[in-house]
């Protein structure tokens, strides 16, 4: 911890907002990281419960879906279910709506470490602009510099060379950090995907297509026709 420290100090002005941005990756990876551990190891069971419900009760499987509306496959899947008697094409756009919803929530803090990756190496460029200028302003040309003037030289070049490291290594921890993210947001994206055509498929084949079977074979002609329109005698 003391070496880090030293580090730190000896890298001069150019560290400060340099620790800040670590502290941010750092809170970013740590906040996305729990986030995601929720939802992977939870989903695969909601759906499974949600699925198999539906198939014989549309209300239990919206109860289930609404107990688990703290993630985002929860409120995916609640969406369109919470609809009243919906047409495949107004469940179809509750789901599409829900899931661009929850991908952009998906996407929180990568706006953060796309920041961090492209200020970061900056930061280090300009810590080792800073350090050869304290270098260049100590040396002596020609004058036969004292020992002094020979350690400020160096203290110069340590800067440069530790904020030209830190800057890279920030930079390469939150792009790792930044395409792990990114990898599991497609995956999600492919997953809800899937599991919202499977649920539509539902729908369609266990509940609305029955129905409209069921209406088109029994039509009510009569309560349907005016009160003051006579019907025809054959």
């Amino acid at each position: 911890m003391s070496n880090l420290l030293s580090l730190i100090i000896k890298g001069g002005p150019v560290m400060i907002p340099m620790l800040g941005l670590s502290v941010a990756t750092i809170a970013c990876a740590i906040e996305r990281t729990w986030f995601w551990y929720q939802l992977m190891s939870q989903e695969d069971r909601i759906v499974h419960d949600v699925l198999a419900a539906a198939r014989y009760n549309l209300e239990d499987a919206r109860d289930i879906a609404e107990q688990a509306r703290d993630l985002p496959i929860g409120r995916f899947l609640l969406a369109p279910l919470k609809l009243r008697h919906p047409s495949p094409e107004t469940f179809r756009l509750a789901l599409e709506a829900a899931g661009d919803k929850e991908f952009v929530r998906m996407r929180k803090g990568d706006k953060l470490l796309e920041t961090v990756v492209a200020v970061a190496p900056l930061l280090g460029l300009l810590g080792t602009v800073t350090g050869l200028i304290i270098t260049f302003g100590n040396l002596n040309i020609g004058g036969g510099g004292t020992t002094e003037q020979a350690t400020q030289a160096a203290g110069g070049i340590g800067e440069a060379l530790i904020t030209t490291a830190a800057g890279m290594i920030v930079a390469i921890i939150a792009l790792l950090i930044y395409r792990v993210f990114v990898s599991l947001q497609s995956q999600q994206m492919d997953y809800f995907s899937e599991v919202g055509s499977e649920l539509e498929l539902i729908y369609r084949q266990v509940w609305y297509e029955p129905s409209l079977a069921a209406t088109n074979h029994h039509p009510t002609v009569y309560s349907a026709l005016p009160a003051t329109t006579p019907v025809e005698e054959s």
